[in-house]
């Protein structure tokens, strides 16, 4: 048994046998209340899952088993005369809950390597879509068409013992995440550099090799790409992509079927796909506006006009921060201090001021400040990466980490199949009629 599964089965086992004891002595606690505010507005809010890798607080934003984003750059084991942290670092935390050394970090990416190869029967489906499908179309489609090499499908189809089922999770995990890069690469040289494609270099590291395979050699964009592919990583449980990665997981569906359908939620333009959203609107605003270096009142201006046409600003307000988003904040840090100059990204920070004082005085905005869209799409373009609707196949690469590493635990802490109760309208408002008869009556 390879070290990282050895010591996940040790780490899981005992959580697994707490967890029991947990719920034998307090199963019966009442966690949360329901309003129908909650019911009919998605569930918002509303405590019913159990994730392990992250969690997402109000005021402090994402935490990766207790650490902070400044916190995982600080700590996680970086490339070689490289400062970004490495991905492979943060998967072992999310797995494991321990900070990897860098031999640790080594030894997962030589293992990433030697499971990289994508089968050819996969690229001949990629290759049967048209060039105009959505890159995330063709992520989904090569995911799934890699799940007849599932060691969990087989395996179960084999008879195998539920206590056996994290085990298979983890292989076919592993596999995934070391496949991703390969099979997002092949789907970006196919529709924006006339399918040639750039051949993997295995002395990098998972991130830095992706940047590789996508044809950019400058060191800034592959340390800029270790970071994106961290800080993308995982959002706790209840974002769409990682409920429906657990809620399909949750049938014993396989963890390529699980992960094709987290990239089909991924694609929505609630989620995912705001990434090319802001990058859009960005540069519709310049053009609009004839300069590359408009001051705030002029965006201010434009931003005014968005609202009053009904429309958004992408890229600000989040469903449960009320703090400028971390991840934003660390790609302003890198930008600081890798590509200060950059009208475009100059831009991005004159919007960080303007922005939430506008959203703020509408009264109607909750969370004013900038996620983690607000920046992606100008340091991107910086690089040379203006392919917009590519970007959610990044994120989609990053997200795998965090969702594949919290199936692994629903495997090991034998989680139930997630059944919620539904009602009719009709059943609310009989309910508020004896509601209404009853406190008459008394």
């Amino acid at each position: 048994m390879d070290p990282l599964k050895q010591l996940f089965a040790e780490k899981s086992q005992a959580l697994k046998k707490e967890v029991k004891e947990l719920l034998q002595e307090h199963g019966n606690k009442k966690v949360d209340e329901v309003s129908l505010d909650q019911v009919y507005g998605g569930m918002r809010d509303i405590t019913c899952m159990i994730w392990e890798p992250s969690l997402l607080d109000a005021e402090e934003g994402i935490r990766f088993r207790g650490y902070s984003i400044p916190e995982l750059r600080e700590k996680l084991p970086s490339a070689p005369k490289g400062k970004e942290p490495l991905p492979e670092g943060l998967f072992w935390l999310m797995l494991v809950g321990e900070i990897p050394t860098k031999e640790q970090v080594k030894w997962l990416t030589e293992n990433w390597v030697r499971r990289s190869n994508v089968p050819e029967h996969v690229f001949r489906a990629i290759d049967a879509l048209p060039l105009d499908a959505h890159p995330m179309t063709q992520l989904s489609v090569g995911v799934m068409a890699m799940q007849n090499t599932s060691v969990f499908a087989q395996r179960y189809n084999s008879g195998m013992n539920k206590t056996e089922y994290w085990d298979a999770t983890y292989e076919d995990t592993m596999y995934l995440i070391a496949r991703l890069p390969r099979l997002a690469a092949y789907i970006y040289s196919r529709i924006y550099n006339k399918g040639e494609q750039v051949l993997p270099d295995i002395s990098l590291d998972w991130g830095g090799n992706f940047a590789h395979m996508l044809g950019f050699q400058d060191p800034g964009f592959k340390e800029y790409m270790r970071l994106f592919l961290t800080i993308h990583a995982d959002h706790e449980g209840g974002n769409a992509s990682a409920h429906t990665t657990h809620l399909v997981g949750s049938t014993l569906s396989d963890p390529y079927l699980s992960l094709s359908a987290a990239f089909n939620a991924l694609a929505g333009p609630l989620h995912g796909l705001a990434n090319q959203e802001v990058i859009r609107w960005v540069l519709k605003m310049v053009d609009t506006l004839g300069t590359t270096k408009p001051s705030r009142e002029q965006i201010g201006d434009y931003v005014k006009s968005t609202l009053a046409s009904g429309r958004v600003i992408p890229g600000y307000g989040h469903a449960v921060l009320r703090k400028p988003d971390p991840r934003f904040m660390a790609q302003r840090q890198f930008a600081e201090d890798n590509v200060p100059d950059s009208d475009l990204v100059k831009i991005v920070w004159k919007i960080f001021d303007v922005v939430p004082p506008i959203l703020s005085s509408l009264g109607k905005v909750k969370n004013p400040w900038p996620n983690v869209d607000a920046h992606s799409g100008a340091l991107l373009v910086h690089y040379g990466m203006k392919e917009y609707n590519y970007y959610t196949v990044m994120f989609a690469v990053s997200r795998a980490l965090g969702v594949l590493a919290a199936q692994c635990w629903a495997r090991a802490l034998a989680l139930p199949l997630e059944r919620p109760k539904s009602v009719t309208t009709k059943w609310v408002q009989e309910m508020l009629e004896k509601e209404q008869t009853s406190t008459a009556t008394n």
